[in-house]
């Protein structure tokens, strides 16, 4: 069994990728006529990508 914090990390890496799906999917497709918001859900892109790094680095070291 997962101890919480192990469970948590990987909750929150499947909502992160959840999140950037969607953005990458709906988002930003819906956003085509907007250059301002088009900008802004590619920064989320971004840090969505970031975050997914982070947490796939965070449950190695706790997979360990």
């Amino acid at each position: 069994m997962l101890d919480n914090n192990t469970y948590n990390l990987m909750a929150q890496l499947t909502e992160e990728n959840k999140s950037l799906w969607r953005i990458k999917n709906d988002y930003l497709k819906d956003a085509s006529g907007c250059s301002e918001c088009k900008d802004f859900w590619q920064k989320m892109i971004k840090d969505k990508e970031e975050h997914i790094s982070d947490l796939v680095g965070l449950l190695k070291g706790h997979m360990e």
